[in-house]
């Protein structure tokens, strides 16, 4: 085993210079000359319409919950497996999308993407009992699940440089907008008309594909060169210079094929530990802080408080876009820790506002302070969370993984984060049964344990480069 790591350590040294050579090149900025990035642009479009999708899936259960289980007779049993299902299909998506990717292209997983959500759609619109609730509840979280991998690694690999970074942000923003859109429509429609509703980023998303090109760097990959070639021309512009940037590409991929192959057991390495136990931890502090709960039932939350669900979640929803535009643009100017302590500490606040909420309802005292404490908590909590618990642990696991595991790991913390989504979503509705109060205090000290975490686990990582980052944390 001690022989195997010298190899591979002498290996990675020996290919060190080259690879930040060409991660530099293609970090800094546009290496092609001229050009116009429309083609940049509408690919972006078509692809975050997954995005879109993702957070429409995310969003349907909480304002459909009431006329569902009226309609269909369903108990509080059933909905909670309606409602956390769609994790479980997530999950499943999430860890077989990467093979469909490889195997398919960008484009193709995109497509087998938006065909499992209008499944899963027209199921939920047909649905007659829970049964065929269920299963288009799971097609539709298999779709989500998927968008979630394939998009920004579709984004990333065509834009250029200079864009990249904040391109990528539209990702995270539209998932918000999915959401906030879904609870808003959710109270004016019905909830057969929201699934078909549900149908229409699919479509503009299958049909925009046929307008784009595939990403180039996976085209290289395959050893496509002339189509390589011919869409990243498309990209840049007619008129672009892309000789530099297609041999940077080229280079840069013959780099990582020289890496040895990781095993999900070599994850457990000891020099692989810290970063696995940090993007992993990141991943549980999320998801076990009962984001995903409050999200699918935030109006049953309104409901139960006294408060208006539908001036609630309108609320609710308009504050979780702009917030998590706030967040997007101040990331690399705050820093990540920073970010994510303040984010962490008021949600803690928003859980505990909500439990006393609660706690003065069951007891009967101040009655006429329960709703706007309730409605103050839970809002507290998504412009909390909105800030930097929801996109900056994503961002530290993308920073934190050397190249070589990067895969491996990036399946197991996914994997990790869709579990802890699923078990919270799942529980929610019999935590609240139990203790209205109690699940929100439950929730603020699990983020009062999530801040201990990041204080005592969790690198800086603004302004340092990958090795720099990978080298500290795996020494």
């Amino acid at each position: 085993m001690a022989i195997k790591e010298d190899v591979e350590s002498d290996l990675q040294e020996g290919i060190r210079a080259p690879l930040m050579r060409v991660e530099n090149n293609l970090a800094d900025g546009g290496s092609s000359i001229g050009g116009n990035p429309w083609m940049v642009y509408l690919s972006t479009f078509v692809a975050v319409c997954g995005s879109y999708e993702f957070g429409c899936c995310a969003g349907y259960s909480s304002p459909t919950q009431s006329a569902i289980r009226e309609d269909l007779s369903l108990s509080l049993a059933e909905y909670s497996v309606f409602g956390s299902i769609l994790t479980f299909g997530a999950m499943i998506g999430a860890i077989t999308i990467g093979p469909i990717t490889d195997l398919l292209g960008r484009k193709g997983a995109l497509r087998v993407s938006s065909a499992f959500c209008v499944a899963g759609w027209l199921a939920i619109y047909f649905s007659k009992e829970a049964w065929s609730l269920d299963i288009g509840r799971l097609a539709n979280g298999y779709g989500m699940g998927a968008f979630s991998y394939v998009v920004p690694v579709f984004i990333a690999e065509i834009a250029p440089k200079n864009l990249r970074g904040r391109l990528t942000a539209i990702n995270q923003l539209m998932i918000c907008c999915g959401v906030s859109v879904s609870f808003i429509l959710g109270v004016l429609v019905s909830w057969r008309a929201l699934a078909l509703i549900g149908l229409i980023p699919c479509a503009v998303n299958i049909f925009g594909l046929f307008f784009i090109p595939e990403s180039p760097r996976w085209l290289a990959k395959k050893g496509r060169h002339k189509e390589f070639k011919v869409a990243l021309q498309k990209l840049r512009g007619k008129d672009a210079d892309v000789s530099h940037e297609a041999e940077e590409i080229q280079d840069y991929i013959e780099t990582l094929d020289r890496l040895p192959k990781a095993k999900l057991l070599d994850l457990f390495q000891r020099r692989y530990s810290r970063s696995v136990i940090i993007g992993v931890g990141l991943m549980v502090c999320q998801q076990f802080g009962g984001i995903n709960g409050v999200c699918f039932y935030v109006s049953d939350i309104f409901d139960q408080a006294g408060f208006s669900s539908s001036i609630g979640t309108i609320t609710y929803a308009i504050l979780q876009v702009v917030v998590t535009g706030i967040g997007a643009a101040v990331m690399d100017k705050a820093g990540r820790k920073p970010l994510i302590l303040v984010s962490a500490s008021g949600v803690v606040l928003g859980c505990l506002l909500t439990a006393v909420s609660f706690f003065l309802k069951v007891h009967e005292l101040a009655l006429t302070a329960t709703p706007i404490l309730a409605v103050t908590g839970i809002l507290v909590y998504i412009g909390s969370f909105s800030i930097g618990m929801g996109a900056v642990p994503w961002v530290v696991m993308s920073e934190i993984f050397p190249i070589n595991i990067k895969g491996q790991a990036g399946s197991l913390a996914t994997l990790v984060n869709w579990f802890g989504a699923w078990l919270c979503s799942y529980t929610f509705n019999y935590l609240m049964s139990w203790s209205s109060y109690g699940t929100f205090i439950l929730y603020a000290a699990i983020n009062a344990l999530a801040i201990l975490f990041v204080i005592l686990m969790v690198p800086e990582t603004k302004g340092r480069t990958l090795e720099q980052i990978q080298g500290a944390i795996n020494k």
